[in-house]
């Protein structure tokens, strides 16, 4: 009985061409969408019947046995492959073992933005879709901000170290080709001062007057006072206090204190991009030493006290709003 069951479904191959390929083998598959699948490792029987449970193979003894003389029959065409796969809408068994044999993994990405600080990468890590195993605490400031392509269970601390990578490749790139009037010791250094620009404007063009300002106060021996740092130091290391900087924050001791210790603090307080890694090792060029907030979204720098307070009056001006008359 086996033996004539093979045989219809071999007939049904090989005897009954229609319209450019064979009747079953070109049929339209169950598959109701666009699905991503998890083919196992093992043998054929398995890939089958994980098919067939999720919906891509009918049900059924007839098309476990049509599938596998298919596989057979097309063997030259490759091999099929574990994994996770992409099988279209409503695939046939033609495109079943086409996706099996020719296609790429499925790809998932995690986007790490800049200015997030390490226990906030961590969590998007602990969090992101297809990773395994446990997650790891990043050194702050050592991954780069980007967006990132993995496979179904990447393990987290392998996603990582390409992060890291990615940040030392572009930070070794940055460092060489500086601005040689810089002033910093070391790329430690930049990454450190590009967190703090990173955290104290998104706009791209004021990046290198921030670092600009930034720079001038050290050469000067001046304290940087960014209020980031603060913040850095306030939120224990998450960055994000949710509240306006106090009176006590600011006169709390402390390394990440900007206002009360001279120079930079001891590392970064977040992972800067390469924007601002690059605004720092070229920064503009003039005497600015302060800035303050607009009220536009952007900031008004100034080069003496006297501008600046003149700035700041003109921020609180803004903020007041037009007076009433009587």
């Amino acid at each position: 009985m086996k033996f004539f069951f093979r045989l219809l479904i071999a007939l049904m191959f090989c005897l009954l061409p229609l319209a450019g390929g064979y009747v079953m083998y070109g049929l339209p598959g169950p598959l109701p969408r666009d699905t991503p699948l998890v083919v196992p490792h093992g043998n054929l029987a398995l890939v089958i019947s994980e098919l067939q449970q999720q919906q891509a193979l009918p049900d059924g003894k007839f098309f476990r046995l049509g599938f596998r003389l298919a596989a057979a029959l097309t063997r030259r065409d490759g091999a099929i492959h574990a994994g996770e796969l992409a099988f279209p809408t409503h695939a046939s068994m033609r495109e079943l073992l086409q996706v099996l044999r020719m296609a790429p993994p499925v790809e998932h990405e995690l986007t790490i933005p800049e200015g997030l600080t390490s226990a906030q990468i961590a969590l998007l890590l602990a969090h992101g879709k297809a990773l395994s195993g446990p997650t790891p605490m990043p050194r702050e400031g050592s991954v780069l901000p980007e967006t990132y392509a993995y496979q179904l269970n990447t393990r987290r601390t392998v996603l990582l170290g390409r992060m890291q990578q990615a940040m030392q490749r572009t930070l070794d790139a940055v460092w060489i080709k500086r601005d040689p009037a810089l002033g910093l010791a070391d790329p430690a250094q930049l990454v450190t001062l590009a967190s703090i620009v990173e955290r104290e404007t998104a706009l791209p063009a004021e990046r290198p007057l921030v670092a600009r300002v930034f720079l001038n106060r050290m050469r000067l021996g001046m304290k940087l006072q960014s209020d980031p740092t603060v913040a850095y130091a306030a939120s224990g290391g998450l960055g994000i206090l949710g509240r306006p900087l106090s009176r006590a924050d600011l006169a709390q001791p402390g390394p990440y204190n900007t206002y009360a210790v001279a120079g930079l603090p001891p590392g970064p307080i977040c992972a800067p991009g390469e924007a601002s890694l690059q605004a720092v090792a070229h920064p503009a060029t003039g005497d600015q030493l302060y800035f303050v907030a607009d009220g536009t979204g952007g900031h008004a720098f100034a080069s003496d006290l006297p501008a600046h307070v003149r700035n700041v009056a003109r921020l609180r001006a803004r903020e007041a709003g037009p007076v009433s008359g009587p």
